[in-house]
Order: structure tokens, then C-alpha cells, then sequence
């Protein structure tokens, strides 16, 4: 098996990576066992130690990893940079944190002695998406372990030169053999994986469809499973928002990413009675967003990261254009070298439209009008997705009172949906199962064993 790097911008091939055999493939599996146990035994302050170590590796190489990244996926190259520092940040927070959020849980019973502690499952594989090369990865790795777990990665085969590029700084910062292990391997072998005894979770970042498929095999083999899938979060602007403002982090919200993130901004609800002074201030900065080389600085709008990804996307716009929603920017692929879309603009979106019952992954913002408050809310739960959401408003009440009423997983007021080390991330419905980050997220991958001394 053999995979090829593609640059988004250009088209061109970047490089050929040989995929691991099933021969390969079984030498790295039979030293899971010792690696495993070898790394629980390091203590919690030397783990710490290494995602210290690893955080520098990342700050010394930022810009390079930031080019490679922009490179094998297509992001501006400012957003490279951002996603290596939130990496490094990742790692001191927990490094700083996981002795805490690991420490046992003195419980007052009867016993002379009763409490919770926290122990490592064994190995994790985690199955990543290509959106965030390095974010996700860190992301899930690094709680993992610190918790003692070890962790095998199958990364997604159009970032194969990220991939490595990971593997060499956690070796790099002295992360014991076989405590992180890239596998170049497609999604045949993953089956077998998660039937290997050897293998005791998984944890998958990606599509519904592919959530689906693991989380059967996860459950015939009675694996402890973490999955953060798809979105489409309402974004909702009720009528006393401050519309100048709310518009500029609307554009942030929709258009980091080309779109290409499971957390932008999909749907944007708005109450009537402002819905065309904020059409009019969308459509007016979208204007503004031109595509180019996403290493230049002055770049304001990256390609897609495939070429089906843009037919995928130009699919379901059309689709919804159909069902007669409203062209007011964009909604085509841009000619010329690249996986390029048009920042795009579509009005009087209703449910049963593509536009907002799927996921659009990539540069096309969607109004979604709502009669009031009201409407705005079930327009905004009317979805089998349940990942984040945000309402704006200046009224601090009025805005936590809706939130609360979000069927998601993380919700904002006046703010970006963002994942934070600090905080638990994932979703509900078809968005996902279990948390990431923060000591929610370091634990899903733990025993927690009750210990019961008379």
C-alpha cells in the first residue's frame, strides 16, 4: 500500500509514503504488552516531563510543522501556526493538571479506608481526520498518555507527512519506544485492530459514517470507545445582538478552516427582525475573502482539502439551491489549479434543504430565517447533530437561559465555539460519544476502580 500527499492548492503530488504490511504490522502489535507496562511504570512527574519536553519540540519547529500542515491540507498558513501553539499549549496544561485530575478519590464510608482511583486501560488507537493534523491528535494523545496508556495512531493517509512529523517529536521528547506508535495503515486493517485483545479502546475523530462503523466493531468487542464526529451548530442571532460585531465573529466562526471544521459555525438562525441588516453585513465581508496560496500571509480564503471534498460540497449546495434556497455569494468551485470554492452565501435555508439538515464542509455560510426567539431554538435543535452551538445577545441571562436549552455538547454565549484544555469537549446525538479534554477527558480512558479496605 502506498500514500500520496497532494497539494490542495496546486493539485501537485508532494510525496509517496510505503504503507505498513500485515507482517509490519504484527512486529509493532507483539510489543504492545511490554511497551504498555513499561510506560505505566513511569511515574506521573516524569510523564509530565515528556509533554513539557514535547511542548518545546513543538514551539522550536513551530514554523515548520506549520508549512508541512499547509502544505499536506491547504489551511492559511497564520492558522498553521495557531494549531501548532494550541498543541503546545495542550501539553503544558496537562502536565500541569494530571496529577490532580489523577489523584485518588478519598470517599467517607464505613471502611477503615474507601476510595476511587484511577488507572490506565492499555492501548488506545486512535483514528484522526485530516482537518487538524496536529490539533486532534494532541488533543486526544496527550491525556491519553499521561494516564499511563499507551497509544497507536492511524492518521488520516492525506497528511501521512504530518503524521511522521508527530511521531518523530513525541520520540523526540522522550516518550519511551512503543509508547506512541504511528501505524500507515488504511481502514482495512482497523477491524482486525479493534479485535486484537492487545487493543483494550479507541478513540475516533471523523465522520458519522465512519463513527457508525467503529462504533460497531468497538461494541462487538466490548471496547471502551471516545467519538467526536460531525456538526452543524446553529449560530443564533437574536434582535438586540450588536450586528457589526456579531458579523465579524460570524465570519471567523464559518470560515476558519475553509469551513473544514466540525465546530464552524454551519447554520446561521436569525430572528426576522434584523435577518436583512445581517444578511447585508455577512454578504459584504464574505465579498471580501480571496482565495490564494495559503502560505501567503494575505491570503483570506484556503482551498479544500480534496478534490471530492469540493464535488461533495458543491453537491449539496446545488441540492439546496433546488430546494429553493437563495444565492447571494459563491456556491461554485473556483477555476484553475487547486481545490478552490467560492466563499459562498446561502439565504432562505429551511429544513429538509442539504444546506440544513447535512453537514457543509466548507466555505459556505447558510441564513436560516426564525420568526423569534422561539422558533430560533427549535430551528436551532432540529437537527441529529448535537455538537456545539452559540446564541448572541447582550443580555448575559437571556443568552445562558437559551444555551441551557441546546441540545449539544458545548455552548457559547457572544463567543466562538472552541475546544479548551481546560473544559470537556464532544457532543450529543450523532455528533459523538464521550469527552475529550480537560480531567473529563483524561479519564475516559481510565479503570476507575473502587478500593474498599476493612
Amino acid at each position: 500500500m502506498t500514500f500520496t500527499t497532494v497539494n490542495p492548492a496546486t493539485g501537485e503530488v508532494l510525496q509517496l509514503y510505503a504503507g505498513w504490511d500485515s507482517d509490519r504490522l504484527e512486529s509493532a502489535l507483539a510489543g504492545l504488552s511490554l511497551a504498555q507496562a513499561n510506560w505505566s511504570g513511569v511515574s506521573l512527574g516524569d510523564r509530565a516531563a515528556c509533554l513539557r519536553r514535547l511542548a518545546d519540540g513543538l514551539r522550536a519547529q513551530r514554523d515548520g510543522h506549520a508549512c508541512l500542515m499547509t502544505l499536506e491540507m491547504g489551511k492559511l498558513i497564520a492558522e498553521s501556526r495557531g494549531e501548532i501553539d494550541r498543541c503546545a499549549r495542550v501539553c503544558d496544561y496537562f502536565a500541569d493538571h494530571g496529577a490532580q485530575f489523577l489523584a485518588d478519590e478519598a470517599i467517607d464510608t464505613e471502611a477503615a479506608a474507601s476510595y476511587v482511583t484511577h488507572e490506565p486501560l492499555g492501548t488506545i488507537l486512535a483514528i484522526m481526520p485530516w482537518n487538524f493534523p496536529f490539533w486532534q491528535v494532541f488533543r486526544a494523545a496527550v491525556p491519553i498518555l499521561l494516564a499511563g496508556n499507551t497509544v497507536l495512531v492511524k492518521h488520516a493517509p492525506s497528511v501521512m507527512g504530518c503524521a511522521l512529523a508527530i511521531e518523530r517529536l513525541f520520540h523526540g521528547a522522550g516518550f519511551p519506544a512503543g509508547a506512541y506508535q504511528n501505524l500507515p495503515i488504511g481502514v482495512d486493517a482497523v477491524p482486525a485492530l479493534l479485535a486484537d485483545p492487545r487493543i483494550q479502546g479507541v478513540t475516533l475523530t471523523g465522520s458519522v459514517r465512519a463513527g457508525r462503523a467503529v462504533a460497531q466493531l468497538a461494541g462487538a468487542n466490548l471496547k471502551k470507545a471516545v467519538f467526536e464526529l460531525g456538526g452543524s451548530d446553529p449560530f443564533i442571532v437574536l434582535e438586540d445582538a450588536d450586528l457589526a460585531a456579531t458579523v465579524e465573529k460570524a465570519v471567523a466562526a464559518r470560515f476558519l478552516n475553509a469551513g473544514q471544521s466540525c465546530i464552524s459555525a454551519k447554520r446561521f438562525i436569525v430572528v426576522d427582525t434584523i435577518a436583512d441588516a445581517f444578511v447585508e453585513l455577512l454578504l459584504g465581508r464574505i465579498e471580501t475573502l480571496r482565495h490564494g496560496d495559503p502560505q501567503d500571509a494575505a491570503t483570506r480564503l484556503a482551498p479544500l482539502a480534496r478534490a471530492d471534498l469540493r464535488d461533495t460540497l458543491h453537491g449539496q449546495v446545488q441540492a439546496s439551491l433546488d430546494a429553493g434556497a437563495k444565492v447571494l455569494a459563491g456556491c461554485a468551485p473556483i477555476a484553475g489549479p487547486g481545490y478552490f470554492y467560492q466563499a459562498s452565501l446561502l439565504d432562505q435555508v429551511r429544513p429538509g434543504m442539504p444546506a440544513f439538515d447535512e453537514e457543509l464542509f466548507g466555505p459556505v455560510a447558510v441564513v436560516v430565517r426564525a420568526r423569534d426567539e422561539g422558533e430560533a431554538v427549535q430551528l436551532a435543535n432540529q437537527s441529529r447533530f448535537g455538537l456545539g452551538g452559540s446564541v448572541w445577545t447582550p443580555n448575559r441571562a437571556r443568552g445562558e437561559r437559551i444555551v441551557r436549552e441546546l441540545q449539544c455538547g458545548v455552548a457559547f454565549v457572544n463567543a466562538m465555539v472552541q475546544s479548551d484544555p481546560r473544559l470537556p469537549f464532544g457532543g450529543c446525538k450523532e455528533s459523538g460519544l464521550g469527552r475529550e479534554l480537560s480531567r473529563h477527558g483524561i479519564l475516559e480512558f481510565t479503570n476507575t476502580k473502587t478500593v474498599w479496605i476493612s
